[in-house]
């Protein structure tokens, strides 16, 4: 009998019971026994039952189902909306005509703080859970629609969340509370996490780290790739401290900024982490299944996070802020990129004209010529920026070195700036 056959008796298992109108979610005992942790995690939420997972999706829905049920086993409080573990994500986006619109969810958990004096205080362990369902336009099978069940992106990056968690859970507890966060929508443009920072369970200001695991299922032999070590002076010695003492080879980068949800917090000024352990020839495509997820590989790098959020949980100072001087990478490997270089970084929660700025790179022409977080650029010269389309047409219409006028948008006001643009690998 084929897998999908399987998983379809599994869903019409849990279906029979299900009261009238009730949302039927496949049991996990069904698809996971005789899986162990953290690899039942990965079993569950790539399943073709789930249908990919699509953000906002009924096998989305049944994902967070499962994720909060892990979360109250480990005796987790809730720490979302109404007492819930959830907090809802709205799924448009101006800046992504393929979102599906609608609703997704977050799914938050709080492990307390033991001190009395640090416990208000807390470090953020994220991971998000949705995918790409039966594959639409992010893709790399274009035209193949069968479902794409995303194991590695991002099942494994839950699995470990949940390790991380239980880790943490059975003691013992750190001084700092710690969050845990499944976001839903990173696929439509990192929509869960930038809810989250809008609506944080702790208040960033009080937030001493952010720690990302997206994509860390297929490890082998290393190394474990780890972004953002620029954004706090304290990130290299405790990455490296931590990595040894698993056995693992890492290789660091520094910049804060990157396609995935830590994103989010480092525009916010929040130290963040992002541990990855590469693309590989699934990603994106029907073939990124949960048999190919390395399980030894998965549990060194839970183990590593875990130690890496239980020293900054613990350590008695917070750690110290940097803003990253990487520079941005290139797009597809090209000199060209997206043609010449502004270093805004859009916000995609939507705006009705122009792009909305959550950051500004550090050293960039924006933020030389002025440019700000919560900016919404509306023309460059006497081009109109409706979107982010006509934005990245009005870059590639020009050349490094050009000065353009930019009009943007700051709260009621109109502001205007010159910004001399560059290159793809400028500061």
């Amino acid at each position: 009998m084929t897998r999908r056959a399987l998983s379809l008796l599994a869903l019409a298992a849990a279906l029979a019971p299900a009261a009238a109108g009730a949302q039927a979610c496949p049991d996990p005992r069904s698809l996971t026994r005789g899986v162990p942790p953290p690899l039942a995690a990965v079993r569950y939420l790539a399943d073709d039952a789930l249908e990919g997972r699509l953000a906002g999706s009924p096998g989305e829905r049944c994902a967070g189902e499962y994720i909060a049920a892990e979360f109250r086993r480990l005796g987790l409080e809730p720490a979302g909306e109404d007492g819930t573990f959830f907090q809802a994500v709205p799924l448009a986006s101006a800046l992504n005509p393929h979102a599906p619109g609608g609703t997704g969810r977050n799914v938050v958990a709080r492990l307390p703080g033991a001190d009395p004096a640090l416990r208000a205080e807390a470090v953020v362990v994220g991971a998000h859970y949705d995918h790409l369902g039966h594959g639409g336009a992010s893709s790399l099978a274009q035209g193949d629609s069968a479902v794409h069940n995303g194991a590695d992106d991002n099942a494994s990056g839950v699995a470990a969340l949940l390790a991380v968690a239980e880790r943490l859970a059975r003691g013992p507890r750190p001084a700092r509370t710690v969050v845990f966060v499944a976001f839903s929508g990173e696929e439509l443009g990192l929509l869960g996490s930038a809810v989250h920072a809008r609506q944080p369970a702790v208040p960033l200001e009080r937030t001493r780290a952010m720690l990302n695991l997206d994509m860390v299922g297929r490890l082998g032999a290393g190394p474990l790739i780890v972004y953002g070590v620029e954004t706090a002076d304290e990130w290299t010695e405790l990455v490296e401290r931590a990595a040894a003492a698993e056995g693992v080879a890492v290789r660091t980068q520094g910049d804060g900024f990157g396609a995935s949800d830590h994103t989010s917090f480092y525009v916010r000024d929040v130290p963040v982490l992002h541990f990855f352990t590469n693309v590989h020839a699934d990603y994106h495509r029907p073939s990124d299944d949960w048999e190919k997820v390395d399980v030894a590989g998965m549990e060194k790098v839970s183990a590593i996070v875990a130690r890496v959020a239980s020293e900054v949980a613990g350590r008695p100072a917070a750690l110290t802020f940097r803003r990253s001087t990487a520079p941005p990478p290139r797009v597809g490997g090209g000199t060209g990129g997206y043609g010449a270089y502004l270093g805004s970084v859009p916000d995609f929660a939507p705006v009705e004209y122009g792009v909305k700025l959550s950051g500004v790179r550090a050293g960039s022409p924006a933020e030389k010529a002025g440019l700000q977080a919560g900016d919404v650029i509306i023309a460059f010269d006497d081009d109109r920026i409706p979107d982010l389309q006509a934005m990245t047409n009005a870059l590639r219409a020009r050349r490094p070195g050009d000065s353009v006028r930019i009009t943007a948008k700051r709260g009621d006001q109109e502001v205007t700036v010159t910004a001399v643009l560059g290159t793809r690998g400028d500061g």
